[in-house]
C-alpha cells in the first residue's frame, strides 16, 4: 500500500451495482490510470451509496464489490500506488454525513439538478428515499474524509462537487479551517450514449458493453446498435452526429485520420452500417481483449483481490480517522 506523501490527493470511485462498462472506461477509468502516477489516489467502492436505491437487495451490492475491484485491476489501476476502499467500512464517513446535514437546507438539496434528474429517471416522485435524497451530503463526506484536492467527474456531476465546496466553506467558516475544499476535474471524453441511442450508457438500462463481455458478446451487441435511422441503404448519405457507432469510434479508435475519412465517406453515402459496425467491433476488441485477459488472471486468485481491498480499506480508515479527529476538535466534540 502507499505511504504518506506530499502529493495532492484524488478521490474517485463507483457504485458497485454491476460490472463496469466501456462508458466508464472512456469517461473515467483511463483518466484514473494516468492520474494515479501523479496523485495520491483513493478509489472508493461506494457500497453505501449503492444501497440508497438498492436497499431491498443488499446481496447485489455485496456481490459486486469484488467484481468492480476486478475491473479496476484489469484496466490498470495499480494497488501498489493507489488505494481501494470499501465505503461502508469507514464509519467516519457516516459521522461526517450527520454533521454536514446540519449545514444544508432541504430546499437546496431539492434543487440539486443531478438529484432532480436521477429522481425523475428512477420514477420516485414523492416516494424518494431520504437516503437517496441526501446522498450529495454523503458524497461530500466521502470527499472530505480523504482530504481530496481533486475529484474526477463528468459534467453532470459538477453540482455535486459544488455542494461539497459549499459545505466545506460553511464548516470552515463556522468552526475552523480544517477541511480541504476540492476542485472538480472534468474528463475530456463526453459520456457515451447507450447501445439503443436513448441517453447515456447504463448498467440499469441494459444498454451497455461491459469490460468483462466476451468477444462474441461484444460483436453481437455492436451488430444490434442503433445508428442513423435515415440511413436505409449503403448508398444513402448518413448522419455522423448523434450516431452512437461514431461516438464509440471517437472514444476508442486510435486511427484519427482513418476515422475522419470513414466519417466523410459515411456522410457522402456509399458506406453501409454493417461495414462501420465491423470496424467498431475490431476497434473495441483491440481495446477490451487485454483488459479481459488481465481480469481473468486476477480472478484466478480472488484471495489476493480481497487482500488488496482489505489493506486499502485499512489505509482509508487511517486517513479518515485523522480527518475526523480534526473535525471533532474544530466542533468542540473532543471530550476525552
Amino acid at each position: 500500500m502507499i505511504t504518506d506523501t506530499p502529493r495532492k490527493r484524488i478521490l474517485t470511485g463507483d457504485r458497485p451495482t454491476g460490472p463496469l462498462h466501456i462508458g466508464h472506461l472512456a469517461g473515467s477509468l483511463r483518466n484514473r490510470v494516468a492520474l494515479q502516477h501523479d496523485y495520491e489516489t483513493f478509489v472508493l467502492l461506494a457500497d453505501v451509496q449503492a444501497l440508497t436505491d438498492n436497499f431491498e437487495n443488499p446481496q447485489k451490492v455485496r456481490d459486486n464489490v469484488l467484481e468492480v475491484a476486478l475491473d479496476y485491476l484489469a484496466v490498470g489501476l495499480d494497488p501498489n500506488i493507489c488505494t481501494f476502499v470499501i465505503q461502508s467500512q469507514l464509519p467516519e464517513i457516516a459521522e461526517l454525513t450527520v454533521f454536514y446535514l446540519n449545514l444544508v437546507t432541504v430546499s437546496h438539496l431539492r434543487q440539486n439538478p443531478t438529484v432532480k434528474a436521477e429522481i425523475a429517471q428512477k420514477g420516485y416522485g414523492e416516494s424518494v428515499p431520504a437516503g437517496f435524497f441526501v446522498y450529495p451530503v454523503s458524497q461530500a463526506a466521502d470527499i472530505t474524509a480523504f482530504g481530496a484536492h481533486l475529484v474526477p467527474v463528468g459534467e453532470d456531476q459538477l453540482p455535486m462537487i459544488e455542494q461539497t465546496r459549499e459545505i466545506v466553506r460553511r464548516f470552515n467558516h463556522l468552526y475552523a479551517p480544517v477541511l480541504v475544499e476540492p476542485q472538480a476535474l472534468v474528463g475530456q471524453v463526453a459520456r457515451l450514449p447507450g447501445l439503443d441511442g436513448g441517453g447515456k450508457m447504463s448498467k440499469s438500462l441494459n444498454n451497455a458493453i461491459f469490460l468483462s463481455d466476451s468477444a462474441d458478446t461484444v460483436a453481437r451487441k455492436v451488430r444490434g446498435m442503433y445508428t442513423d435511422p435515415g440511413h436505409l441503404r449503403a448508398e444513402d448519405p448518413g448522419q455522423v452526429v448523434g450516431n452512437p457507432v461514431f461516438a464509440y469510434l471517437d472514444a476508442f479508435d486510435p486511427d484519427l485520420a482513418g476515422l475522419e475519412a470513414m466519417k466523410d465517406h459515411y456522410r457522402r453515402g456509399g458506406l453501409g452500417d454493417v461495414k462501420v459496425k465491423r470496424h467498431l467491433t475490431d476497434v473495441l476488441e483491440a481495446t477490451l481483449a487485454p483488459i479481459r485477459e488481465r481480469r481473468a488472471d486476477f480472478a484466478r486468485d480472488m484471495d489476493s483481490v480481497r487482500d488488496v481491498v482489505r489493506l486499502g480499506t485499512g489505509r482509508g480508515r487511517e486517513v479518515s480517522a485523522g480527518t475526523m479527529k480534526a473535525v471533532r476538535e474544530a466542533m468542540g466534540l473532543d471530550y476525552f
